[in-house]
């Protein structure tokens, strides 16, 4: 059964979401992002996905100690991603106790290095792909690539990769559904779990994944439709079953 990954996006010390990643797009939904992790776990989601988007835009992680406060607070594992640049900010991030480390744009822009990051962290190292019109975005969404997201899905997933999140950059935070077709042509490109992210916004969202059958589709991240209140993750669990 897929898993329900509900998100914390830290900006300013905030949970925020941004509306297709545009920094100028910024809804602030709480300025305790601790309780809101504890809510998030009391209501039953499976996994924290957490990004520091300060970080994606500085190159370096900006919100350690919050980080380090969640997953003290929470029984679930949290995954974290943003400005992951360099082999000492991973080992920073894992020894804050975080599950797992999401790296986007040094996958893209280095894949020896990622090869042998994947030797050292093995399963705790995923990878995040952020596309738009299915090609690759980096730098906290500012620069698109001439790299396909199905290409560089292949290429990481080669170099032993177990875990790929793609994000959808053109429906993450409207609330418009998933981009079914690209979740399906990415998954059937590699042998990694993926975790689809952006627009989900209804149960029948969760139900449409569901129904491609794909075996290595591992889990969803779902945000701006959790808190604002147009779904619950009881009632996509239950939408699972």
């Amino acid at each position: 059964m897929m898993k329900l990954y509900p998100a914390i996006d830290l900006k300013g010390g905030q949970c925020v979401r941004l509306q297709q990643g545009r920094a100028d797009a910024v809804t602030v939904y709480s300025n305790d992002p601790v309780a809101m992790a504890r809510h998030w776990a009391d209501a039953g989601g499976d996994w924290l996905h957490v990004v520091d988007l300060d970080g994606a835009f500085a190159g370096h992680p900006v919100h350690h100690d919050v980080v380090r406060q969640i997953v003290a607070a929470i029984p679930i594992p949290v995954e974290f991603g943003g400005g992951l640049r360099t082999d000492e900010d991973i080992r920073l991030m894992l020894e804050s106790g975080v599950r797992r480390v999401v790296l986007g744009t040094r996958a893209c822009a280095d894949p020896d290095a990622l090869a042998a990051l994947v030797q050292q962290f093995g399963d705790r190292l995923a990878v995040g792909i952020d596309a738009r019109n299915g090609r690759v975005q980096v730098k906290g969404w500012v620069e698109t690539t001439d790299t396909l997201a199905v290409d560089l899905a292949r290429r990481v997933s080669e170099l032993g990769v177990s875990t790929i999140i793609y994000t959808d950059t053109a429906t993450d935070g409207m609330l418009t559904g998933p981009n079914i077709e690209g979740v399906r042509a990415l998954c059937c490109a590699v042998k990694a779990k993926v975790i689809a992210s952006g627009g989900i916004s209804t149960c029948r969202d969760i139900t449409a994944l569901a129904a491609l059958n794909l075996t290595n589709l591992d889990g969803v991240i779902v945000g701006k439709a959790l808190y604002e209140g147009a779904v619950t993750i009881p009632a996509m669990k239950a939408a699972l079953v």
